[in-house]
């Protein structure tokens, strides 16, 4: 998922990344909607609500909902720069580094939320900075990816281009459809795992509080795992058959 780039990526390689990032993103936004009542995955209603404070001459708020449209921008900002920066060493480096970030900053939140959290304004305020900041590295991460194919935190561009594919599927001519319909299939697939995230997130958030992410961290570790495991099998059985090989260079 993390090792290929826009060129070599595969439809599955896509659905993948898509998936799993989208059940992240709907289980942290309907958690931050609970806990806050907030949006903690896009910025779309931050934008109409900070033109309102500004409207009421709202000075706190104006600040708040301007750090949390930054922090949006930072993140998204922050995975594209240590993209570019590290991808000399290695693309699976380059994309790792800021799913790992994101992993922490969600492990502190669910730290500090299960066990300090009162419920103030402040913290408030600052955990649903916090958790922007990660969709916004978790969105520009998965974008500059898949090359601006695949992004999971918010829906509304996503019903843009679905509406906008499926038209372009009924007037597709031969050869193009196959293209179209994988492009369809991406949607399909980020609609589907954002709904059945949000579900179960708030489904164990109601029960569980902010422990629920514990859990949305590891589901990013898998993603990590997934694409190093291959590596890690094939060392692993390089390593293990080094005896045999050298048994048979010695009766040669």
């Amino acid at each position: 998922m993390l090792r290929k780039t826009k060129e070599g990526r595969t439809l599955k390689d896509n659905l993948m990344l898509a998936s799993s990032t989208a059940f992240v993103a709907g289980m942290t936004n309907v958690a931050g909607v609970i806990a806050f009542l907030s949006f903690t995955s896009n910025i779309t209603g931050h934008v109409a609500m900070l033109a309102r404070k500004i409207v009421n001459k709202e000075h706190h708020d104006i600040l708040v909902y301007s750090l949390w449209l930054l922090l949006f921008l930072l993140g998204a900002f922050t995975a594209n720069f240590i993209t570019k920066s590290y991808n000399k060493r290695g693309s699976y480096r380059a994309h790792a580094v800021p799913i790992f970030i994101e992993i922490i900053v969600l492990f502190v939140v669910a730290v500090y939320g299960h066990n300090y959290y009162t419920e103030t304004q402040l913290e408030r305020e600052l955990i649903i900075g916090t958790m922007l900041f990660s969709m916004g590295l978790q969105n520009g991460l998965v974008s500059t990816i898949s090359g601006g194919l695949v992004k999971t935190t918010h829906l509304t561009g996503l019903f843009t281009d679905l509406g906008g594919e499926l038209s372009e599927y009924l007037h597709a001519a031969k050869g193009q459809a196959g293209a179209i319909k994988q492009k369809l299939m991406i949607r399909l697939t980020i609609l589907s795992f954002y709904l059945i995230g949000g579900i179960i997130g708030g489904y164990f958030f109601e029960r569980y509080d902010f422990r629920i992410f514990y859990f949305i961290p590891f589901i990013l570790l898998t993603i990590l795992y997934y694409d190093i495991s291959s590596v890690i099998l094939h060392k692993s059985l390089k390593f293990l058959s080094y005896p045999f090989r050298k048994k048979q260079t010695v009766q040669i």
